[in-house]
């Protein structure tokens, strides 16, 4: 299942190194986040690390296949 997730703000290059299973599309005021999520477990870790390193998860959804 492929996702994305919106951030609010710009995120760092040291940072984004925390996610290497996603891709990084920064814009103005928000961070993009899309890739594979492989099931519920990796869905809910991927969650925790945001906001384990302080970033604000604005929405998330699943992309068509």
């Amino acid at each position: 299942m492929r996702y994305e997730f919106r951030v609010d703000g710009v995120v760092s290059e040291t940072l984004t190194e925390a996610f290497p299973e996603l891709d990084r599309i920064a814009l103005p005021d928000q961070t993009l986040f899309l890739g594979v999520v492989t099931d519920e477990a990796h869905l809910y870790g991927l969650l925790v690390r945001f906001q384990s390193l302080g970033l604000h998860v604005l929405e998330m959804r699943q992309l068509p296949e």
